[in-house]
């Protein structure tokens, strides 16, 4: 049983589904807890959603590679891709007081990587952005 997952996908967002189902079985196969699976696919998919939809300036086919490693009691989730450079480490949190209608579109996704993950980590090289998402057992 290897204890790394690696998946290439496609710019589309069709891939998203084919991917969660992908770590859900690296999860269940490792005999970890399927509430971890449900954080980082949660996480996965917000960042994913955000790199296909606004990360690509042109409508071209692009790849987009998602690790997981399982290392004692850590899974590191990487997603390498070569969209526009964003550093979600650096966006504002999102305002979570005032009324819905008064505030402005975007954030909550950024905010919720956060919130599910434990640590995150981002790269910027040769043009390709290198997005590490840790989550410990």
């Amino acid at each position: 049983m290897s204890t790394e997952l690696a998946v290439t996908l496609a710019n589309d967002l069709t891939e998203i589904p084919r991917l969660a189902t992908l770590v859900e079985s690296f999860f269940r196969d490792h005999g970890i807890d399927s509430g971890f699976a449900v954080n980082v696919n949660l996480a996965l998919d917000e960042v994913l959603t955000n790199i296909i939809s606004y990360g690509y300036r042109d409508a071209s086919a692009h790849t987009i590679n998602v690790t997981l490693v399982l290392e004692k009691d850590v899974v590191k989730a990487t997603v390498e891709d070569d969209a526009r450079a964003f550093d979600p480490r650096t966006a504002l949190p999102p305002d979570i007081e005032s009324p819905l209608e008064a505030r402005p579109l975007g954030g909550l996704g950024v905010h919720l990587v956060r919130q599910l993950m434990d640590r995150i980590e981002y790269m910027r090289s040769n043009g390709r952005n290198r997005l590490v998402l840790w989550k410990f057992l």
